[in-house]
């Protein structure tokens, strides 16, 4: 096998194609974040990065608060233009026809069309270059609950979640397996009695 090897550079795919939504019920705003992901799990902490020109930085900043929105290949349209246009001069929730709820543990509001949202608290923000990164802690979820069977599991693979690499939208595939599942022993199978086979 031979390899390139090019400059450092923020290659790391795929990612997802995150709804962030900020502010509070009254005045609220959405935009596109690629540059996010999961730090800790005890306590659950997540972090995003935003350019401090964005318009959705500042208020990020004085709130402290914010919501990561999953979303759906269905909506990856609407995805890329709250990513393309701005806050200051566009409602992008009357836009893109999204219906604002209230969250429960942070002022932000939630995006009733995805299937889960995160409520998360900024913990610390760090100027690292091109972006601000806030890291957070989630404290809440809520979930759509067409998506949680009869057992209360949540099926996210029912979802059609969508994907973010390289500039370019996809939608999230088959599921090739659960974690673990490459060193799980197989159940035996019961043989069935002579009983039975009456």
């Amino acid at each position: 096998m031979s390899k390139q090897f090019w400059k450092g550079s923020a290659m790391l795919a795929p990612v997802p194609a995150a709804l962030v939504t900020c502010g509070n019920m009254e005045r609220s705003n959405v935009l596109t974040i690629g540059w996010t992901g999961i730090v800790c799990t005890r306590p659950p902490m997540t972090y995003i990065s935003v350019r401090p020109e964005r318009f959705s930085h500042d208020i990020i900043m004085d709130s402290g608060e914010f919501v990561i929105n999953l979303t759906t290949s269905a909506m990856v349209r609407e995805t890329d233009f709250c990513g393309v246009k701005s806050g200051r001069s566009v409602d992008k929730f009357a836009a893109c026809g999204f219906h604002a709820a209230p969250a429960v543990k942070v002022s932000a509001p939630l995006i009733e069309e995805c299937p889960l949202s995160l409520e998360c608290k900024v913990t610390e923000s760090k100027l690292l270059g091109s972006h601000t990164m806030f890291l957070a802690e989630i404290v809440g979820i809520d979930a759509d609950e067409k998506f949680i069977d009869s057992k209360g599991k949540l099926n996210l693979q029912q979802c059609g979640l969508a994907a973010y690499a390289h500039g370019e939208y996809f939608a999230l595939g088959r599921k090739l397996g659960d974690f673990g599942f490459s060193v799980r022993k197989k159940k035996k199978r019961n043989p069935v009695s002579n009983k039975n086979k009456r």
